[in-house]
């Protein structure tokens, strides 16, 4: 049996979701009203760029590259279409809509 984690939105309201171990944050929440807000869903128009707390697998290179140009000063961003879920995570968004 797969191990599930939680990932928690705090500041939203949203509720924890018990996600299946590597499995996509963005396709998880494709069936719910999401509060990450996600574009392309390929990682290269960084509407989706959030902060990650936990400690799960860091960004691949192609992920790392669009993160320089858009949160060139937080370690801890990410862009939640390109999270796999391996470890209990709190996500915020960094941008905000409008």
């Amino acid at each position: 049996m797969a191990s599930e984690f939680k990932v928690q939105f705090p500041g939203t309201g949203f509720p924890q979701l018990n996600v299946a171990e590597g499995f996509s944050l963005s396709r998880t929440l494709d069936v719910q009203n999401s509060p990450i807000l996600f574009g392309c869903r390929t990682g290269i128009c960084a509407t989706c760029v959030c902060l990650v707390e936990g400690n799960g697998s860091g960004a691949g290179e192609d992920e790392k590259e669009v993160l320089e140009l858009f949160a060139p000063d937080q370690p801890n961003a990410r862009l939640a279409c390109q999270v796999k879920v391996d470890a209990d995570l709190k996500i915020v968004a960094l941008l905000e809509e409008g």
